[in-house]
């Protein structure tokens, strides 16, 4: 079973579109540094590195638009030059930014964020921008896609088959449900438009609540339960998410005051090393690697695997006391 630990890699608004006196926030928002030391990128590619997983990064192109000086070019190739795979990663939100008057524009209308909903032609005009942007890095072109917010719908696949980029990974039920009978897809490979998708795993968790496998939100005891799941369920896939800024704890504006989220980084490290320790069993790879292999009558199976919910309750608890002894951290160094 092929395993794919996907990042979004991406900037932030910060806020700039409720204040337009503050700033996007973007090197940082990835590399998170405390106390010189980066904590973000440079943690999950030491890890990764550590435990022979290659994973995948999907980067945010849009922007763009506000960081004309193009700060996200030396993470890809930092990112590429460590042999994991670059994908395409698209927040709509960022192109408001090539119109002078974007602070009245997103006061008539905040949703600037949604890809669902969008028309073909004005995704289709985003997927070409994030095309050429891996062209001007120097970077093979993008194979596979995800929709910022995890977002939806028949017009983002048939923009997606229009650019020509075979694979994409928008759905994780647990985050974003568009509510369509034909998208509500927990697991394995399946035709959308003659795009393969390849949704992150999501699992019944406590009842009947969707939770999409997160390291910010899901045990490590909860990843390996549902990794071996899914293993005798006969799956061929398991996506993982995961974001660079998960691995601090921050406090303030403008993503300046950070601490180590030690928690966030242990999950990551057991799963890594619990891939590594079963390589009969799993294969970490890229996402692009995984979907390119050839459809089996297996591909389409799309079982809801099930928690339990004591683990539910025990990564509840831990979650809450070690969150709130972060704050408690910042604050006090504030």
């Amino acid at each position: 079973m092929r395993v794919c630990i996907t990042i979004d890699t991406e900037f932030s608004i910060a806020g700039a579109f409720a204040d337009p006196a503050r700033q996007p926030v973007g090197v940082p928002m990835v590399r998170c540094e405390v106390a010189g030391r980066s904590q973000g990128l440079d943690f999950l590619l030491g890890c990764f590195g550590r435990h022979g997983v290659q994973a995948t990064f999907f980067v945010e192109t849009a922007q763009r638009h506000w960081f004309r000086d193009d700060p996200m070019r030396a993470l890809a190739r930092q990112i590429a030059d460590a042999g994991h795979e670059v994908q395409l990663h698209v927040h709509p939100c960022w192109a408001m930014f090539r119109n002078a008057d974007w602070p009245q524009r997103v006061r008539r209308q905040p949703r600037q964020d949604d890809l669902a909903g969008r028309d073909v032609a004005s995704t289709l005009g985003l997927l070409r921008q994030g095309q050429a942007t891996f062209t001007e890095w120097g970077l093979p072109a993008p194979q596979v896609f995800r929709a910022g917010n995890l977002q939806y719908d028949d017009n983002l696949y048939r923009a997606l088959s229009a650019a020509g980029i075979p694979y994409s990974s928008n759905i994780g039920l647990g985050v974003y449900s568009a509510g369509l009978p034909e998208y509500q897809l927990y697991a394995g490979r399946h035709l959308r438009h003659g795009v393969l998708e390849c949704p992150v795993l999501t699992y019944c968790d406590w009842r009947s609540h969707l939770k999409s496998v997160a390291v910010s939100s899901s045990s490590f005891a909860e990843m390996r339960a549902v990794l071996e799941q899914a293993y005798a369920a006969g799956l061929e896939l398991v996506v993982i998410l995961t974001h660079p800024f998960e691995y601090v704890h921050s406090d303030g504006d403008g993503f300046r005051r950070l601490r180590r989220h030690a928690l966030n980084q242990a999950r990551l490290e057991r799963l890594c090393a619990y891939l590594a320790a079963h390589p009969q069993r799993f294969e970490a790879c890229g996402m692009a690697a995984a979907a390119g292999q050839p459809l089996t009558a297996a591909s389409a199976h799309n079982p809801l695997l099930r928690g339990r919910p004591w683990r539910t309750a025990c990564r509840i608890t831990a979650q809450t006391v070690y969150d709130r002894y972060g704050r408690w951290m910042l604050a006090r160094a504030a």
